[in-house]
This record gives structure tokens, C-alpha cells and sequence, in this order.
């Protein structure tokens, strides 16, 4: 599966680079995430549950930044293991572009998926995946925009 697709952000591009890297702003961001855990500078381990058509699962997996240029740009990758639901690995680009005040979040995603989620169809996988990605930016915004305005 592939994906791209951007999201204007009404915040400069620091604060939004900096809530990239917050877990607990990630973690208010991510749906049905339970637990997210920086344990380095670059990595990240995490709990999420989520429905994909008849299949509900709690994903437990790891996530590592790589390709660093504050305030600019960064490669997230991961892979999330659920049981006999499955497994989904893969990453991200994500570039930051300043536009006055306001920041485009840009992204490009590439993930694959095994088990029983592959045997749900690439057009509930893409569907679902649209969903879920447009639900976290919008709770991301939601949340920068707030504390960049207070």
C-alpha cells in the first residue's frame, strides 16, 4: 500500500517538527493508540488497537526516526506485530514546509501487511488506512494549532 497526501497545519514549522517528536501528543494523535514510549532519541515502542473490517487487534511494535534534518524533515519506520491478526511494517517520509505562519506537513507512506489483514482485500486496507491517517492528522492539528496558539 502507498499514500500521499499533505496537511496544513496553522503553527511555524518548529512547533510542529518538535509535536512530531512528543510522544504524548503522538499518543493523544494515534488512533486507538494505549501506550507510546520513548526509549531513545529515535525510537519508540507502542500499543495500539484497531478495527479493520471484521478484525480487531491490539498491535504492539516499535518505531524508529531516521534521516533527522530539524526542523525540515524525517523518515519514520515500524512494524507492529497483532497476533494472528497479522502483522503491518513500513514507513513514512514526512517534509515540512513552511508557508507564512503556517506549516504543510507533507507525507508519503509505504507499509505492507500479512496474516489474516492481507486477506481482508487491498481496497478495505487502503480505505481503512485513508481513515485512520486523516483521523490522526486531524487530532494532530487539533492539537498543535491549540498550543501554538496559547
Amino acid at each position: 500500500m502507498e499514500m500521499s497526501d499533505q496537511q496544513r497545519i496553522r503553527a511555524p514549522r518548529q512547533t510542529v517538527y518538535d509535536a512530531l517528536n512528543d510522544p504524548e501528543i503522538l499518543k493523544q494523535s494515534i488512533p486507538g493508540c494505549e501506550e507510546l514510549e520513548m526509549i531513545s532519541e529515535t525510537e519508540m515502542t507502542a500499543k495500539v488497537v484497531l478495527r479493520i473490517g471484521p478484525v480487531k487487534a491490539r498491535f504492539s511494535g516499535q518505531v524508529e526516526l531516521s534521516d533527522l534534518v530539524p526542523p525540515e524533515s524525517y523518515t519514520i519506520s515500524g512494524e507492529g506485530k497483532g497476533g494472528v491478526a497479522g502483522f503491518a511494517k513500513g514507513g513514512a517520509t514526512v517534509k515540512l514546509v513552511e508557508d507564512g505562519e503556517e506549516t504543510i506537513l507533507e507525507y508519503d507512506v509505504k507499509a505492507d501487511i500479512g496474516g489474516k489483514l492481507a486477506q481482508l482485500g487491498s481496497r478495505l486496507i487502503d480505505s481503512t488506512s485513508k481513515k485512520l491517517a486523516s483521523q490522526f492528522f486531524t487530532n494532530f492539528s487539533a492539537i498543535v494549532e491549540k498550543e501554538a496558539a496559547a
